[in-house]
């Protein structure tokens, strides 16, 4: 799975941190989901998402043949 994280806080001109802060993880956690070594979980996937005004399928991309 890969995902728009980097390219939408870029856009916003967010660093990571306030991107975790706003989602209530670390920035360590955003490292992990921009390089792709970590999937969110719904419920972050979720917060995510909401923060940006995207559903999750927006910033989430699932490629056919996965899982």
């Amino acid at each position: 799975m890969t995902n728009r994280i980097t390219q939408l806080r870029k856009e916003r001109k967010l660093s990571q941190a306030e991107l975790a802060d706003a989602v209530e993880v670390t920035r360590q956690t955003i490292i992990s989901l921009e390089s792709g070594r970590y999937n969110a979980s719904l419920l972050l996937a979720y917060k995510i998402a909401r923060y940006f005004e995207l559903t999750i399928e927006e910033v989430f991309l699932f490629e056919e043949g996965e899982g």
